[in-house]
């Protein structure tokens, strides 16, 4: 059974559902390559899922470790070759206004982090810098 159902709708722009949740997301293509740049590109959201994987991952780490993520936060980076056009390099930078004193339980989840299932499912060309500012 289908995970996601897309549609294109012309002039560069698609439309995604998830089916279990029935979210829908949109995509445009970006403005330096033809368009309009009103929603997240295609490459915009594999970086997205690398940082959202991350956190996911982490969070289950938390879980089991009995500790908050609160105040944990995150921005992204894409870095785009030219040609071929692709994704060179993703940066994720985490900041965490709380963290935790336990280095262990630190390690622990910058380890999960970096094995996340997208980060392990990406082309190893595909450049992951990951700073933890914690």
């Amino acid at each position: 059974m289908p995970t996601i159902k897309s549609s294109y709708l012309g002039n560069l722009r698609t439309e995604m559902e998830h089916l279990q949740s029935m979210t829908r997301v949109l995509t445009d293509a970006p403005v330096d390559n033809n368009g309009k740049g009103e929603a997240f590109s295609p490459t915009d959201l594999v970086a997205a899922a690398l940082g959202s994987c991350m956190v996911t991952i982490m969070g289950i780490v938390a879980e089991r470790e009995s500790v908050s993520l609160d105040s944990l936060s995150w921005e992204i980076t894409k870095v785009m070759s030219a040609n071929p056009r692709k994704i060179e390099e993703i940066i994720v930078d985490f900041s965490w206004e709380k963290p935790l004193q336990d280095e262990k339980i630190i390690q622990k989840m910058k380890n999960a982090a970096k094995t996340c299932p997208v980060a392990l499912s990406l082309d190893p060309a595909i450049k992951q810098t990951v700073n933890f500012n914690f």
